[in-house]
Order: structure tokens, then C-alpha cells, then sequence
């Protein structure tokens, strides 16, 4: 089960998910979209907001770009 709350989690599932996204492209729309969609996301939609969205969206960029 996946919540809000597990960043690192989501982000290794939308890795999954999207090998091919270009980062520097989505929006946190589709941070949205993708995370909802997960079949282990289980939490409440509604509490989903650009703070979350974005906390996702740096994870995963600095995943992907490692320093």
C-alpha cells in the first residue's frame, strides 16, 4: 500500500512506469495522474497537492541526475 507519505516508493514505481519521460517535461499534473493510477496507491486523492507533488517530482529528478 502506498501513501502520500512514501516519496521514495512512488518514485520508484513512476520510474517503472515511465523509463522514458523527460523530466524537465511533466507537470506535477502528471505526478498527479501517475500516482493516483498506481494499483498500490491507496490513499486519499484528495490530499495530493503541490507540495506532495513536487517533493515526488525532485526525488525522482535527483535519482535520475544524481549530484
Amino acid at each position: 500500500m502506498l501513501t502520500w507519505d512514501d516519496t521514495i516508493e512512488i518514485v520508484d514505481f513512476l520510474k517503472r512506469s515511465h523509463p522514458d519521460v523527460l523530466l524537465e517535461q511533466i507537470s506535477l499534473n502528471n505526478i498527479y495522474q501517475w500516482t493516483v493510477e498506481l494499483p498500490e496507491f491507496t490513499d486519499d486523492r484528495e490530499l495530493g497537492n503541490e507540495e506532495i507533488l513536487f517533493s515526488i517530482l525532485r526525488e525522482w529528478y535527483e535519482e535520475v541526475n544524481p549530484i
